[in-house]
């Protein structure tokens, strides 16, 4: 794993050093640790991009799961499940033929922009 070393305006950095703590003594493990970095941010998680397979599958569980706790109804299910048993369709295909490459990125973009307006809509419900 790589580690950041690049810091922005947004980022605030502790330097939390156990030496001057009032405690005791620091032990070895403690004082090899980085200082504390607080990085903010919108407290939103960002939309997957929809790319493969097993994040298609996940917008078809999320959409399952809206149904069930009835935050969408279940036309726009049905259409989400629709467009996911295509895309996943076009993805089995385009092992066999990658000329189909363009309508595969066609129709995820197509399924990404109905899973943001579908989320836009169950946020709008939930206010």
């Amino acid at each position: 794993m790589r580690r950041r070393t690049k810091r922005t305006d947004n980022q605030l950095e502790l330097p939390l050093d156990r030496a001057s703590n009032s405690y005791g003594s620091p032990d070895a493990a403690a004082a090899l640790r980085p200082p504390l970095r607080l990085i903010q941010g919108s407290g939103a998680k960002k939309p997957e991009r929809l790319d493969s397979r097993d994040a298609v599958v996940r917008v078809l569980i999320e959409a399952g799961a809206d149904l069930l706790l009835r935050k969408i109804s279940s036309q726009r299910a049905e259409e989400i499940r629709r467009r996911v048993d295509t895309v996943m369709g076009l993805f089995d295909r385009v092992d066999g033929s990658p000329q189909l490459i363009p309508a595969l990125k066609r129709r995820l973009d197509e399924l990404e922009s109905l899973m943001r307006e579908t989320r836009g809509l169950r946020a709008g419900r939930s206010r």
